[in-house]
C-alpha cells in the first residue's frame, strides 16, 4: 500500500486482527516501517491467542507461562507477538490472547441450527472460551489504561468440555443431543484435530485486576442464554 503513510496520518489507536502467514505477520512485514513513523500514536494492541501456550494436559496457565505451542500456527503466533512488541515506536503495545470466540451468528447455536453439531468426547479435555462483548470490554479497558509490553489473556472464567456446549445449546433449543463420538473416531480436519492437541485451562486474573473488568459473560451458559 503506497499511501499508508497517508492512510495512518494522525492515527493515536491501532488494532491489528491479522493472523500471521507462512511469512509471518503480513502488516509488520509491510507497513512496520510506516506504524513506527506515526508520531500521534498512543496506543497498539495485537489480537493473539490462547495457542501461545500450548498443550497443559488440562492444567493452568497464565500470562507468565512459558510459551510452548504445539503446532506450526501457534508458534508463528508467539512470533508475531515478539515482533509486535518489538515495535519501535512511542505508543504502548499490548498483545491480547483471546480463547475461543463466540457470539451472535457465531456460537453453539448455530452449530446446532445448522445441524453441525457433533460431541466429540475426549476424556479431560477442555477449552476456554470467549464472548465478542467481553473482547470489546478488554480492549476499551486496555485503551483507558495502557501497558506498554502487556499481554492478556482474555477469557471467561470456565474452561469446559466441548460437549457440554453442544448439549447445553440443544436444550435451550429443545432438540435432542447429537450422540457422542469417541475423538479416535470422529473425522476431523486437520485444523480441528489440531485444536484437540491443546488442553489447558487459561486464567483471566490479569485483566480483572489490572484492566478491572468485570465479565459481561463470565460462563458459556450466560452467554448463550442471551442469545437463545
Amino acid at each position: 500500500m503506497d499511501d499508508a503513510d497517508t492512510i495512518l496520518a494522525g492515527t493515536t489507536h491501532l488494532l491489528s486482527s491479522v493472523p500471521p502467514g507462512g511469512d509471518g505477520d503480513p502488516v509488520l512485514a509491510w507497513h512496520a516501517s510506516d506504524i513506527e513513523s506515526v508520531e500521534t500514536l498512543e496506543w497498539v494492541g495485537y489480537l493473539s491467542t490462547t495457542g501461545v501456550y500450548g498443550d497443559r494436559g488440562g492444567d493452568w496457565v497464565d500470562e507468565r507461562s512459558a510459551l510452548q505451542p504445539t503446532g506450526e500456527r501457534g508458534r508463528r503466533r508467539v512470533a508475531a507477538e515478539e515482533n509486535w512488541f518489538g515495535l519501535q515506536t512511542g505508543a504502548a503495545v499490548q498483545s491480547f490472547r483471546l480463547a475461543g470466540i463466540y457470539g451472535p451468528g457465531r456460537s453453539a447455536l448455530d452449530t446446532v441450527k445448522q445441524g453441525r453439531a457433533r460431541r466429540i468426547i475426549k476424556p479431560g479435555q477442555v477449552f476456554s472460551r470467549i464472548h465478542v462483548d467481553d473482547i470489546a470490554n478488554v480492549l476499551r479497558a486496555s485503551i483507558a489504561h495502557p501497558e506498554p509490553g502487556a499481554a492478556y489473556n482474555v477469557c471467561d472464567d470456565e474452561a469446559t468440555p466441548p460437549q457440554e456446549v453442544i448439549s447445553f445449546a440443544c436444550d435451550l433449543l429443545g432438540v435432542a443431543p447429537p450422540p457422542e463420538i469417541a475423538f479416535k473416531d470422529a473425522e476431523l480436519s486437520e485444523m480441528a484435530k489440531s485444536f484437540y492437541l491443546d488442553n489447558k485451562r487459561v486464567s483471566n486474573k490479569r485483566i480483572k485486576e489490572d484492566l478491572g473488568v468485570a465479565l459481561k459473560w463470565p460462563n458459556y451458559r450466560d452467554g448463550l442464554l442471551e442469545m437463545a
